[in-house]
């Protein structure tokens, strides 16, 4: 389902309302203040917070799958692909830092099946995504073969999410760019077939 003009626009200020103040200063009525129209209207895109942070989280899921797509389908070696993909996962969150918030807040959502659902979904997304270029790497011989695709998919998201977590804790005092550029060229040497 396509979003409104309107719901982008909610989703965004979101965004910037968590980036400001946490998530915890996501509330309807901060929302409709910070894009100037009432409470009321804010409401008829969206029933409550939780349906923001799905929305959130659905955006997160369609820009992730872009760039999984889009890095699977390019030109070079699966390491190349490794790096455009998460190259441009640290543009977004550059870009984006309040994502961080919301993507990597699993236990803020334990309590909301909906959220945990989506969080879940998302992940299992990426992995299975990722688990396929690496089998293909395998059978290139580009990638090592002695530990299952699926592993090393875990092994490489749970790094970079230690990585970007890493740089959200430290309020974002590091290039995630260049220095994700550094990282991921460390954890493609680990996974690269000698």
């Amino acid at each position: 389902m396509e979003i409104t003009d309107r719901q982008q626009e909610i989703i965004l200020s979101s965004l910037e309302i968590i980036t400001e103040g946490g998530i915890q200063a996501l509330t309807i009525k901060n929302l409709a203040k910070k894009i100037g129209f009432s409470e009321a209207a804010v409401y008829r895109h969206y029933e409550n917070k939780v349906q923001i942070l799905l929305a959130i989280l659905e955006y997160f899921r369609k820009n992730s799958e872009r760039l999984f797509d889009g890095g699977s389908a390019s030109e070079g070696s699966t390491i190349e692909k490794l790096e455009t993909i998460f190259r441009n996962h640290f543009i977004k969150f550059s870009e984006h830092p309040s994502l961080v918030s919301v993507i990597f807040s699993e236990e803020i959502f334990k309590n909301e099946t909906k959220l945990t659902e989506a969080v879940t979904k998302i992940m299992d997304k990426n992995i299975n995504s990722l688990s396929t270029i690496l089998e293909q790497g395998q059978v290139k011989g580009e990638i090592r073969d002695d530990v299952k695709a699926r592993h090393l998919a875990i092994l490489v998201m749970g790094s970079l999410r230690m990585f970007i977590k890493g740089w959200h804790m430290a309020n974002h005092k590091f290039d995630l760019q260049g220095e994700g550029s550094s990282f991921i060229r460390s954890v493609t040497t680990v996974i690269k077939k000698s």
